[in-house]
C-alpha cells in the first residue's frame, strides 16, 4: 500500500514523485482542493487512499477546454465528480437570483466553476473518456437524485442522473459506498444494489420487472413535473424511506431511464468515525495556490465531533443527506485531534468550534435508532421518552479539551439546538461560562406558531425559557453576553401578519438581526415542495407562499431598522393594517413617510432584562 502522501497529487509530477503511473481513482471537485475533513474531497480521497486506492484531484477545471481534464490521465477504476461543498446554484446565485461576485471555495474568493457543474463535468469526462465509470457525489448529486423542483430555472428537472452520463450517484455521507464502488470496479462487478446510491435502469427493464413489498414506485418524471398533488406524494414517498434500517428501494421513472435509489448506507461506527478523522489532513490549502481560500479560515482549526441531525426543520436538507441517526466520535479521538491542532504552528490557541451540524446533539441516542431506526410518524424531541438528552458526555468532552496545553479557548460556534440544551441546566451554565465568544449562535427562525409549526421548529414560549436561562448563566459567570438569533423571512407558511409578529419581537427584546436569511428553495427539502406546490406533503394541507413583492416586504419587516427599507417596511404594515406601527411612538417600526407624525413622543419604557 502506498502511504498516504502529505496531500493527495494533483498533477503528474507529484504522482511520479510517488511512484504512481495509473491513479485507481480521480476525484474532480467545484472547489479548490483543500485537505481538511471539512472538505468532502480531501475526506473522500482519503478514505480511498486508506482502503488502498491512489487517487489524484482535478480542482475546478477548465470546463470549456478539456486539457484541465486530461491531466491525470485515465484512471483504473472510476472517475468521482462533485460540484464541491455546496451546491452550484446555490453557491453561485442569492436568494434573489442575483449572480454572486465571489466564491469563498475558490483561491483568492474569484469564481471558478460552472453553473450545474456536475452536468457540465459530467457531459466533459463522458467524451473525453467513454468507457471509464463516472460515479457522482456531493451535496449536489445527493439532493438532486429525484426530479425536484429548481428555483433558479423555477420548474421541476429531472433526476441529475437523467442528464449526466453516470454509472452510479452516491448519496449521503459517502465513505462505504465509495470503498465498495472501488472494490466492485476493481473486480470487475456490476455497480447496482450498493446502499447508499442511485442508479438507473432501462425503460424496458422497468417494464419487465416487478417489484416487491421492498421496492417503493413514486409519480415519475411526467407527472411531478406539472401536477402540484403527484410532486408533494412523490416527496413524501420517498422521504419516508429515507432512513438506513427500514428505509426501502424506491423507483422514479423518467421518460429515457428509470431511476432506481437503493437504501440508505448504515451509519459509521464511532470506531468507523474515528479513523475517518483520524487521517492525516493537513488541514491546509494544496501548496500550488497562491492565493488564500476564504472558506477554509472559519474551520481550519475546527472539530467535527458527530453527524447527523434529528432535529428534522423543514427547510433543511440534512435528514435527507447526513440522516436523523446521531453518529458520535470518541472523546479519545477527538481530544487526539486537538492535541495535533495544538502542536501545529499556526495554531493561536483557539479551537473555533466544537460540533457538528447541531452541536449538542453530541452523545445524544436513543434506544430505538439500532433496530427500528428513526421514528416515522414523529420528530425526536426533548419531550420523547426515549430521547436520551443529558449533556453529561459533551460536558466533560468540553472540559477535557480546555485543559489541553496550548488550548487557551474552545468556542462552539457551529449553533446549539436551544430546546435540547434547556434539557440540561449545567450545559447551559458550562456554555455560558467558557464557550461563548461574546455571541451565541441559535435558530429560533421565527416566532409565530403556525410558521414555527410548518417549519418543525420550537415555538416562541421555547425560545424565551432559553433566553432567559442563557442570560441569568451569563450573569452567573460574570460575563455580558448576547444571542445572536436567525430568522428566517418569506418560508412558506408565513404571512405579513406573521412578519409583523416577528418584527415586534425583535423590537421588544433589542434583538440584533443582520443574520436574517430569506428562504432559499434548495432541492430535497420539505418546504421546498411547499413552496414549489403550495402543498405541505407530510399533511396534504394547502399552504399560503410568499413570493415577489410579499416576499421581499416580509424580509425587509424583520430588518425595519435599516433605513433602506423604510418603504417596504411602511408598505407591509399598511397591507397588513397596523398603521399604528408607522409613526413616532416607542412602539412604532418606522416613521411615517412624509414628516413626523404630529403630537407629543411617546417614550418607550424599558424592557431589558
Amino acid at each position: 500500500m502506498t502511504p498516504q502522501p502529505p496531500f493527495l497529487p494533483m498533477t503528474t509530477r507529484e504522482a511520479e514523485d510517488l511512484g504512481i503511473e495509473q491513479f485507481d481513482v480521480v476525484l474532480i471537485t467545484g472547489d479548490a482542493y483543500v485537505d481538511h475533513p471539512s472538505f468532502g474531497t480531501a475526506l473522500l480521497g482519503r478514505v480511498l487512499w486508506d482502503a488502498g486506492y491512489t487517487v489524484g484531484v482535478i480542482a475546478q477545471p477548465d470546463w470549456k477546454q478539456p486539457d484541465d481534464f486530461l491531466r491525470l490521465g485515465r484512471p483504473r477504476l472510476f472517475f468521482g465528480i462533485s460540484s464541491g461543498n455546496v451546491d452550484s446554484m446555490v453557491n453561485a446565485f442569492t436568494p434573489n437570483k442575483k449572480r454572486r461576485s465571489t466564491d469563498a471555495y475558490s483561491p483568492g474568493g474569484v469564481p471558478h466553476r460552472p453553473d450545474r457543474a456536475l452536468i457540465v463535468y459530467a457531459n466533459m469526462v463522458r467524451s473525453l473518456f467513454p468507457e471509464t465509470p463516472i460515479i457522482l457525489g456531493g451535496i449536489e448529486a445527493s439532493l438532486r437524485r429525484f426530479a425536484h423542483y429548481d428555483y433558479w430555472s423555477d420548474r421541476v428537472r429531472q433526476s441529475v442522473l437523467a442528464d449526466a452520463p453516470a454509472a452510479l450517484l452516491v448519496y449521503g455521507m459517502g465513505e462505504r459506498q465509495v470503498v465498495e464502488a472501488a472494490a466492485r470496479c476493481a473486480a470487475g462487478e456490476d455497480l447496482h444494489g450498493i446502499r447508499g446510491t442511485a442508479a438507473t435502469i432501462t425503460v424496458a427493464d422497468w417494464r419487465e420487472a416487478e417489484p416487491g413489498e421492498d421496492v417503493v414506485v413514486i409519480p415519475g418524471f411526467p407527472e411531478v413535473k406539472d401536477d402540484p398533488q403527484a410532486y408533494a406524494r412523490a416527496f413524501a414517498l420517498h422521504a419516508r424511506e429515507q432512513d438506513p434500517v427500514r428505509g426501502r428501494t424506491v423507483v422514479q421513472p423518467h421518460p429515457k431511464t428509470v431511476v432506481v435509489q437503493y437504501p440508505p448506507a448504515r451509519p459509521l461506527s464511532t470506531p468507523e468515525l474515528d479513523r475517518v478523522y483520524d487521517l492525516p489532513y493537513a488541514r491546509a490549502a494544496h501548496p500550488s495556490y497562491t492565493q488564500p481560500i476564504p472558506a477554509l479560515e472559519p474551520v481550519r482549526f475546527s472539530i467535527t465531533t458527530h453527524r447527523g441531525c434529528f432535529g428534522s426543520c423543514s427547510f433543511c436538507a440534512l435528514t435527507h443527506h447526513q440522516g436523523r441517526i446521531v453518529q458520535s466520535r470518541s472523546q479519545a479521538s477527538i481530544l487526539a485531534e486537538a492535541e495535533r491542532l495544538a502542536a501545529m504552528p499556526e495554531f493561536k490557541g483557539v479551537i473555533q468550534d466544537v460540533g457538528g451540524p447541531t452541536a449538542d446533539m453530541y452523545g445524544l441516542t436513543c434506544p430505538q435508532w439500532e433496530t427500528h431506526g428513526a421514528c416515522p410518524d414523529r420528530r425526536c424531541s426533548p419531550d420523547c421518552p426515549n430521547l436520551q438528552t443529558s449533556h453529561t458526555v459533551q460536558v466533560e468532552l468540553l472540559r477535557r479539551l480546555r485543559a489541553i496545553p496550548g488550548v487557551r479557548h474552545v468556542h462552539v460556534s457551529s449553533g446549539i439546538r436551544f430546546d435540547l440544551a434547556l434539557a440540561d441546566e449545567e450545559y447551559i451554565r458550562e456554555l455560558a461560562a467558557h464557550h461563548v465568544s461574546g455571541h451565541l449562535k441559535v435558530a429560533p427562525e421565527h416566532i409565530a406558531r403556525r410558521v414555527t409549526d410548518r417549519m418543525n421548529k420550537p415555538g416562541r414560549e421555547i425560545f424565551d425559557r432559553f433566553r432567559e436561562r442563557f442570560a441569568s448563566a451569563s450573569r452567573a459567570a460574570g460575563k455580558k453576553q448576547y444571542i445572536l438569533p436567525y430568522f428566517m423571512s418569506g418560508h412558506p407558511g408565513a404571512t405579513l401578519e406573521d412578519a409583523v409578529e416577528l418584527a415586534e419581537y425583535i423590537r421588544d427584546h433589542h434583538l440584533y438581526t443582520e443574520q436574517v436569511q430569506d428562504f432559499t428553495p434548495t432541492p430535497m427539502t420539505r418546504s421546498t415542495c411547499m413552496y414549489a406546490t403550495g402543498i405541505d406533503p407530510i399533511t396534504m394541507e394547502q399552504v399560503h407562499v410568499p413570493t415577489g413583492r410579499e416576499k421581499q416586504i416580509q424580509r425587509a419587516l424583520l430588518q425595519y431598522r435599516d433605513p433602506k427599507n423604510r418603504r417596504l417596511v411602511e408598505e407591509g404594515l399598511r397591507a397588513a393594517g397596523r398603521e399604528d406601527l408607522i409613526g413616532t411612538g416607542w412602539a412604532c417600526l418606522v416613521r411615517p413617510q412624509r414628516g413626523r407624525e404630529q403630537g407629543e413622543r411617546t417614550r418607550r419604557p424599558d424592557r431589558r432584562r
